[in-house]
């Protein structure tokens, strides 16, 4: 049987965990939770949209930025060929833009890449954060 007696709070050691000394509310901890939540939420879906729409871009940014360089080559090449199809392959050359105005913002090639690669780094810092959150909950 032990006969001591306990230490009043104010000469009791210090623990190197002060869990116990300091508990949180219920009602804060839910806030805390809920605020959490909505933030893996958004973090999650901005990482899940940029994923989407990176591959996209870069592909059509890709393929926009080739295809000048693929249709000279067959125009080159169907020159001696037939001179029909030489000048029509050369009008659909030049009918390729260079960059297209939609809605107010000017697109070209080089553009949807540089965007492409800005998604991808958002998906990245996305999936950081949705996973920090996610070990804070």
């Amino acid at each position: 049987m032990d006969t001591r007696t306990p230490l009043p709070a104010s000469q009791q050691p210090i623990a190197m965990s002060s869990r116990r000394a300091v508990a949180a509310p219920a009602g804060l901890r839910l806030l805390q939770t809920a605020i959490g939540a909505v933030c893996y939420f958004v973090f999650y879906f901005v990482q899940q949209m940029a994923e989407l729409f990176a591959p996209l871009l870069l592909i059509a940014g890709a393929a926009w930025a080739a295809l000048p360089a693929l249709v000279k080559t067959l125009t080159r090449s169907t020159a001696s060929a037939d001179p029909q199809a030489h000048d029509a392959i050369a009008s659909v050359a030049n009918a390729i833009p260079e960059q297209i105005t939609l809605a107010g913002h000017e697109l070209t090639a080089s553009g949807l890449i540089c965007d492409g690669l800005g998604l991808m780094a958002v998906a990245a810092v996305g999936a950081t954060l949705a996973m920090l959150v996610g070990r804070k909950l």
